[in-house]
C-alpha cells in the first residue's frame, strides 16, 4: 500500500527554496527561490548573496548605516539569482520564494515570463517596495499565493552510519 503522508509539489519546491536559503551568508535574512516549469521540473534556484567573483568577506552584511556600508548595495536577491541561474525559457513558469519579492525582483519576475509567485513570508507587506511589487504583479496579471500550513517534513526512514 502506498503511503499517504507524502509532501505536495508545493511543499517539495518550497523545501528546495528553503534549502537554497541556507546557502546565504546573510546573518539576518536568508532567502531562497526555486523556479519550476509547467512539467514540475526545477529550472532555476537561487539565494541572496554576492555576485560571482565577489568575496563574502570583502563586503558588508550590515542592515543599517550609509548605503555603501550596508549589504543593500551589493547583494543579489534570491529571485534574481534563480532567474540568472536558469538557462531555459521561463515563460509560464512559477517561482517559490521564502520571502515575498521586492519591487526590483517583481520587475525581473514579470520580464522573465513567470506567471505565479508562491511565497512563505510576507513580513514587510506594508513597506513601499512591497506595495509596489503587488501593484506591478497585479497589473501584469501575475498570480500570487501564500503557502499556508507549510512545515518542513523529515523522512521516517532511519539513517545508518
Amino acid at each position: 500500500m502506498k503511503r499517504k503522508d507524502y509532501i505536495s509539489w508545493d511543499e517539495y519546491f518550497m523545501g528546495v527554496a528553503n534549502l537554497s536559503a541556507l546557502r546565504s551568508k546573510d546573518d539576518t535574512s536568508q532567502v531562497g527561490a526555486c523556479i519550476v516549469n509547467h512539467k514540475n521540473h526545477i529550472v532555476g534556484i537561487g539565494y541572496n548573496g554576492l555576485p560571482i567573483g565577489c568575496s563574502d568577506d570583502d563586503f558588508p552584511w550590515e542592515r543599517e548605516g550609509s548605503f555603501l556600508e550596508t549589504k543593500y548595495a551589493y547583494v543579489v536577491h534570491a529571485e534574481a539569482n534563480a532567474i540568472l541561474n536558469s538557462n531555459v525559457d521561463l515563460d509560464g513558469s512559477r517561482i517559490y520564494v521564502t520571502l515575498f519579492p521586492c519591487n526590483e525582483c517583481a520587475k525581473l519576475i514579470i520580464q522573465s515570463g513567470i506567471k505565479e509567485v508562491i511565497f512563505l513570508s510576507d513580513k514587510y507587506r506594508d513597506s513601499e517596495i512591497f506595495v509596489a511589487s503587488r501593484k506591478l504583479f497585479d497589473k501584469a496579471g501575475i498570480k500570487l499565493r501564500k503557502l499556508e500550513n507549510y512545515k518542513v517534513k523529515v523522512s521516517n526512514n532511519e539513517r545508518t552510519k
